[in-house]
């Protein structure tokens, strides 16, 4: 499958809300530059690392440089890896909702052109710089936003997953070891990282803490969906939120990560999950996804916290914001009832404030 092909099915799933204007046409700048980028996916053999490894790779990359300006089908160079770095071939990436973000460049302090954005995919590792010992050259791996180095206060201890060094950090553009990019054009001009994975070309460069190993029989044209979305989803009503049995859990939003939400709740045993979206076409897909109840807010005169409290005797026990709209916020804030379970609601909205959902 072609990049191409598996974008435009994750972005029109995930990036419901988005105006009608900006949304197609980044898909459509993003098509025009990649066609042909991953092509040969289905070959048995990708590469060669022992013709690669230790060798700077020529490949191919959709380059942005500037907000909103057109991806570029560019040939780049990438670097071997240094310490603690592993590089990859990307076999499959898809498109969140913060690579629009970017691309749109709606933070001027996180501005950094030319760019290879992306932060979902999965890739087979090419080679590993000096001291990464947990990856070998052929592992398939998905890289990860939030890294973890495994061994600073903030990895050891059980109350955040925010890593001293390798965090989720949207102003950060170059690589943790010296501070500069592994990747450039065939002129020597630097191009920008992006989330600590920058997926959106053949062959990328990532800090070991940012990639994460599966198994090689996993249906691999899913498998990078784990690296923001499901995870995310999953991650918010199981870990976040630490919904309970029998629970009830409201779920704004149903895109990736709202169905990933909802996988999570019916997992965890929640008993009754309402899915809110003003498109009722998503809605039997949040059946199969575990949904029990729906509410869409054109069909109501009343606010929709107000018809929740209704459906639950007085609000639910989770909810979980996955639009990011402040007016929902607020709604889903009010969907609760009023007893502790709100605050678990407040830490889920300080969890999707980071702007990586």
């Amino acid at each position: 499958m072609a990049m191409l092909l598996q974008a435009r099915r994750i972005l029109t799933k995930t990036l419901p809300r988005c105006s009608s204007n900006s949304s197609p046409d980044f898909v459509k700048l993003l098509g025009l530059a990649s066609r042909g980028l991953h092509d040969n996916v289905s070959r048995t053999k990708l590469f060669d690392p022992n013709a690669t490894s230790g060798n700077v790779i020529t490949c191919n990359a959709a380059v942005v440089r500037g907000p909103k300006q057109p991806f570029l089908m560019e040939t780049i160079r990438v670097d071997p890896p240094k310490k603690m770095e592993v590089r990859i071939k990307i076999l499959y990436t898809s498109i969140c909702h913060t690579d629009l973000s970017a691309w749109k460049g709606e933070n001027e302090a996180q501005r950094a052109y030319p760019r290879i954005l992306g932060h979902e995919a999965v890739g087979l590792v090419e080679s590993v710089g000096e001291g990464v010992t947990d990856l070998k050259a052929g592992d398939h791996v998905i890289p990860i936003f939030n890294g973890e180095c495994g061994h600073c206060p903030y990895c050891t201890t059980k109350t955040t997953n925010l890593c001293q060094t390798y965090r989720v950090n949207p102003f950060k553009s170059v690589m943790e070891n010296d501070g500069k990019c592994r990747f450039s054009t065939k002129d020597g001009e630097p191009i920008f990282h992006f989330l600590n994975t920058s997926t959106f070309t053949e062959y990328s460069v990532l800090d070991s803490a940012c990639v994460v190993k599966i198994d090689p029989n996993s249906p691999l044209k899913k498998m990078s969906l784990l690296s923001c979305g499901v995870s995310t989803g999953v991650g918010a009503a199981w870990n976040a939120a630490n919904v309970q049995a029998g629970s009830s859990v409201a779920i704004f939003g149903l895109g990736a990560l709202g169905l990933a939400a909802s996988e999570g709740a019916r997992a965890r045993g929640a008993s009754k999950i309402i899915g809110v979206d003003i498109n009722p076409g998503k809605f039997d897909k949040g059946k199969e996804m575990g949904m029990t109840h729906f509410v869409n807010p054109k069909d109501i005169s009343k606010p929709v916290h107000q018809r929740i409290r209704e459906m639950t005797g007085g609000g639910v026990d989770y909810s979980i914001e996955c639009a990011g709209n402040v007016e929902v916020l607020r709604e889903a804030f009010l969907s609760t009832h009023d007893v502790s379970n709100r605050w678990h609601f407040i830490a889920l909205v300080s969890l999707f404030a980071c702007g990586t959902c």
